[in-house]
């Protein structure tokens, strides 16, 4: 209920620095981008900033895959490079168990997976898995969202390599070792091209899936605040008019017990019906809520229950005239106007001091014209009302992109105006 009298009656979901959320083995890595929003809603919602799972049994399979490959990359290139030794073993060790810091540090991890590469191949150790420990290492850094780090550390390895290969050769084992082709640096420069934008291309599609998650959750908050908004001005809508009845009946009540017993047996029987009519409505609006998607049990009011708003406003002192034949409404149409001439007479009972009423229904260019009228003055009355009640019309009007004027007229009294479009087929 509102106070009418008074001068206001009229994956990028995949990184944010410093918020790292979840990891999982390659190609899992879960970091929060900043710019999509994606993440900041799931640290809102939830509460908690997650770091990263420790990726345990993907870092142990692949060191362990680099290292029995390696010893079958030994034999199949014996006599060409140099044989694994506990340095060797070290390195391919190193390797692999710093992808396991792969989610937290993922920049640290590139470039030390890289120098270990590098120092593995200078030292001339045969060719094998190891490389895999690189391409792993820049997938992850650049799926966290740091790219420049991930070009540069691919950089630096195709550089390193040449200066391995066709410059420090001669000096390096094994001896008599030979430059290899400027073809085959071409083919290495290529795949490392390849590899980073394919990791670039997994980046794009995770920030492109974080967006849409994060937007699907954010349609869904929308339509639980309306649904939440639309089931609280039902619960004010149906309280309102009943406990303002129940009010001003309880006063007749308490004033005549004793002067006019049969009056006051009249309240109280008024007073029965309507706490009785509140309480089922109030149902009806529960039962929604507690299966949502049901059907009603008794259909929503419509201005055809126009009568008994008259007669309620009746039994609580307030004369109501009623001009103009209610048309017949769309559903969602209907019931706003119900609720609106619901309210508007609501107040008139608690705030003003005319006992008159004036109703007026007009239809017309694909609009409903709703007025009510009262004569005044204001009393201030009040009944322990929220003041949702003009919030709670202009709502409802507004949601079928029609329009609700309410204040003192200039002759004394107030008025209500509500125009509503009545041509949609259902509410919006």
């Amino acid at each position: 209920m509102d106070e009418q009298r008074g001068p206001g009656g009229g994956p990028p979901g995949w990184w944010r620095p410093g918020r790292p959320l979840r990891h999982g083995p390659p190609g899992r890595t879960r970091r929060a981008h900043e710019g999509d929003g994606a993440s900041g809603a799931a640290a809102a919602d939830g509460g908690e900033d997650r770091r990263p799972r420790w990726p345990w049994r993907s870092t142990v399979l692949l060191t362990v895959f680099v290292l029995v490959g390696s010893g079958f990359a030994e034999h199949a290139q014996e006599g060409e490079r140099v044989a694994l030794g506990p340095l060797g073993r070290v390195l391919l060790f190193l390797a692999g168990a710093l992808l396991l810091w792969r989610g937290r540090h993922p920049v640290p991890v590139v470039f030390g997976t890289v120098a270990a590469v590098l120092l593995y191949t200078g030292a001339g150790y045969p060719y094998g898995p190891v490389f895999l420990t690189v391409a792993v290492a820049c997938f992850s850094t650049v799926v966290s969202g740091h790219r420049h780090a991930a070009w540069a550390a691919m950089g630096t390895f195709w550089a390193g390599h040449v200066l391995i290969a066709h410059v420090l050769y001669g000096r390096l084992p094994p001896s008599g070792d030979r430059a290899p082709s400027w073809n085959q640096e071409i083919v290495i420069a290529t795949w490392l091209v390849a590899l980073v934008a394919v990791s670039e291309l997994a980046r794009a599609r995770r920030e492109q899936w974080a967006r849409e998650r994060a937007e699907r959750a954010r349609a869904a908050r929308r339509r639980a605040d309306e649904e939440r908004l639309r089931i609280a001005r039902e619960l004010h809508d149906v309280l309102a008019h009943s406990i303002s009845v129940i009010n001003v009946q309880a006063g007749v009540g308490l004033a005549l017990l004793d002067s006019d017993p049969e009056q006051a047996r009249s309240a109280l029987t008024t007073i029965k019906a309507k706490s009785k009519e509140a309480l089922g409505e109030v149902r009806q609006v529960l039962d929604t809520l507690r299966a949502p998607g049901a059907a009603p049990r008794a259909p929503a009011p419509g201005l055809d229950r126009l009568p008994e708003l008259v007669e309620q406003a009746a039994s609580a002192g307030l004369t109501v005239t009623v001009e103009g034949e209610p048309p017949h409404l769309p559903p969602g149409a209907d019931l706003a106007a119900f609720r609106i001439v619901q309210e508007a007479l609501t107040n008139v009972v608690r705030h003003s001091g005319s006992r008159e009423a004036r109703v007026r229904i007009e239809r017309g260019g694909g609009r409903l014209r709703l007025r009510v009228d009262d004569d005044g003055p204001a009393t201030g009355a009040d009944a322990g009302g929220g003041g949702n009640g003009l919030a709670g019309m202009r709502e409802r009007a507004a949601a079928l992109d029609g329009t609700i004027e309410a204040g003192p007229r200039p002759d004394g009294g107030f008025r209500v105006l509500a125009v509503l479009p009545i041509e949609a087929e259902e509410d919006r």
